[in-house]
């Protein structure tokens, strides 16, 4: 980072040149989003300065923090000093900001509309895995109750969370009560245990199987069924309503059929497609769903930064169409 790995070239390039010409303008560097959001990343991109920059003494910075809610073009951070001392981590700072505003602001709006549901946040596999840590962060600071992987975790010192896979099962010949029972027996006794009870389409039939045969040690079940698929207890009930994938008739049916045998202890995990918008329409008809797993829908969206150098020797210096645009909510970064 320091040498401009990771930067734009032509930021490193301005900045070999600002060195040699030895000419070492002061600038104020004034950074804005363009959408409103939840804003994500501001400790690391700190910390980027502070190890980075030529030297973090010659700075001085002011900051929102993260989680703080924004309006588009709202300054959200400036950056003071020689220009050639942070010129080549503006590619750097923005990306931060970008990624995790995103998958903090998407997680924010999902845990919302689900409060005071649970949240898991299930997106690892639909994206590069070096981007885990930041990601995972940024999803606690939302909100979200759990993340799937250890990595996603450990800037916050916890660890990953999980149910019983459709591997397994697959693994133990499709016996999802038998998958689970080994899960039971090799898992530590604190791991809630949550088992997926769409791998023959029968998901009723399903959790009766698995809650029968676990007792007070399962925790809870989780409907997965594709969006191309039509569960088995679904299928009498078509003509009135959307039948496919996790749908609340699917969610109703599961509940009853769990409490009619005395089973109302169990927890229903949904997962499959869920959105914001999706999880505002479940809790309005309150279907009983327990916790929502979410995933790629917490990756989608813009919201890029921008930066620019606004002042110049504290004269203004801005493009056209830019401006130096102060922002009382900020606060100097120590």
């Amino acid at each position: 980072m320091r040498e401009g790995y990771y930067s734009d070239k032509y930021f490193v390039r301005a900045r070999e040149i600002l060195l040699a010409d030895r000419h070492r303008p002061r600038v104020l560097m004034q950074v804005f989003g363009k959408s409103e959001a939840y804003l994500g990343g501001i400790d690391e991109v700190i910390a980027i300065l502070k190890l980075c920059a030529l030297r973090w003494d010659e700075l001085v910075v002011h900051a929102l923090y993260d989680g703080d809610e924004i309006r588009p073009w709202e300054t959200v951070m400036t950056i003071e000093g020689p220009y050639d001392a942070i010129a080549h981590l503006e590619t750097l700072y923005l990306g931060v900001l970008a990624r995790r505003t995103r998958v903090g602001t998407n997680t924010r709006r999902v845990v919302e509309a689900a409060r005071p549901k649970e949240v898991m946040f299930f997106p690892a596999r639909h994206d590069h895995w070096l981007v885990q840590t930041g990601d995972g962060y940024a999803a606690h600071i939302a909100g979200a109750i759990g993340v799937s992987t250890d990595a996603q975790a450990s800037w916050w010192g916890s660890e990953g969370i999980g149910t019983v896979p459709h591997a397994i099962i697959a693994a133990y010949g499709g016996d999802t009560v038998l998958a689970t029972q080994k899960f039971a027996e090799f898992l530590p006794a604190d791991v809630r245990l949550i088992t997926l009870v769409d791998f023959e389409n029968d998901s009723v039939r399903t959790s009766l199987e698995v809650a029968r045969a676990l007792g007070d040690r399962l925790y809870g079940v989780r409907l997965d069924t594709s969006h191309t698929m039509v569960d088995a207890s679904v299928v009498p009930q078509m003509g009135s309503f959307d039948p496919t994938g996790v749908n609340p008739q699917l969610v109703w049916n599961v509940r009853r059929a769990l409490d009619a045998e005395g089973f109302r202890q169990v927890k229903i995990v949904v997962s499959g497609g869920f959105t914001a918008d999706k999880i505002h329409q479940f809790e309005a008809l309150a279907v009983p769903v327990d916790a929502y797993g979410v995933g790629s829908s917490l990756f989608g969206g813009r919201f890029d930064f921008t930066a620019d150098v606004v002042l110049t020797e504290g004269k203004p210096s801005a493009k056209i169409g830019r401006r130096y645009e102060p922002n009382e909510r900020l606060e100097l970064v120590e």
